[in-house]
């Protein structure tokens, strides 16, 4: 029956089966595992191009002695909300992290975004995270200030006068604003390079089929989020009318 830790041979089965391309569902066919079990144990170790049995077993020792000094002695685990499996929600918590870290976010930032991702109220206070995350108030301040640039959380004051950071459907809407309008300035610089560069040569040519496709990209990512709020966002929001490329943004309430 499937269940309990990974073992070191499973684990370099599973080091085998990347290997050798399968998918995730097919190697956790074969060791009578759930998919989700795989999934975690890879990104949460390096991801299917980076994974090692041997470092994946030993980090996952490292991390387990981690956890047992950190606990005092006798000290039970606070329980979770919803019933929930405070073990399961934890490796969750790291595999998410491990993705957004693939992605290109830093360690710290991808552990506040996932914080803030998986608590019920989609945001929390600085000392809240502080306390969740056991890291200095400072590493905290580094991380929410670089999120809020990139337009990934925002902040809004409580009752309290507390700067809370927030994690909602609307941030992702925004977030792909963002990046669509980086997106359009990329494009826009692309075209400015074909006159310097000589509008007949290959270097120009190549400029311009970044310009084309990053267009095309951006405006289609603004058709998407604009259509997916519209449909599945429900939450009224402040209108604010914007342009990328030749696609206008307006942050409509819905009907």
């Amino acid at each position: 029956m499937p269940g309990g830790r990974l073992t070191q041979q499973e684990r370099q089965q599973i080091a085998l089966g990347l290997a050798d391309g399968l998918a995730y569902a097919e190697i956790a066919r074969r060791l009578d595992r759930p998919t989700s079990t795989i999934t975690r144990e890879v990104m949460r170790n390096g991801g299917p191009t980076a994974y090692r049995a041997d470092l994946a077993h030993h980090a996952t020792e490292r991390r387990a002695h981690r956890r047992r000094q950190a606990a005092p002695r006798g000290a039970e685990a606070p329980p979770q909300a919803h019933g929930r499996n405070a073990e399961a929600v934890r490796e969750y918590e790291e595999m998410f992290t491990a993705l957004l870290m693939q992605q290109g976010l830093p360690k710290m930032m991808s552990r506040v975004l996932t914080c803030l991702y998986t608590t019920d109220a989609g945001s929390l206070t600085a000392s809240e995270l502080v306390q969740r995350l056991q890291v200095s108030p400072a590493s905290v301040s580094k991380a929410v200030t670089f999120l809020a640039s990139q337009g990934l959380i925002r902040r809004e004051r409580d009752e309290r006068r507390r700067e809370l950071y927030i994690v909602d459907t609307d941030v992702f809407y925004q977030g792909m604003m963002a990046a669509a309008r980086s997106n359009a300035q990329l494009a826009e610089t692309a075209r400015q390079g074909i006159g310097i560069l000589g509008s007949d040569t290959p270097a120009a040519a190549r400029l311009e089929n970044i310009a084309r496709f990053v267009d095309f990209v951006a405006e289609n990512m603004v058709r998407a989020a604009e259509q997916a709020r519209d449909i599945l966002y429900t939450k009224p929001e402040t209108a604010s009318v914007g342009t990328v490329g030749q696609v206008q943004i307006t942050d409509r309430q819905p009907s």
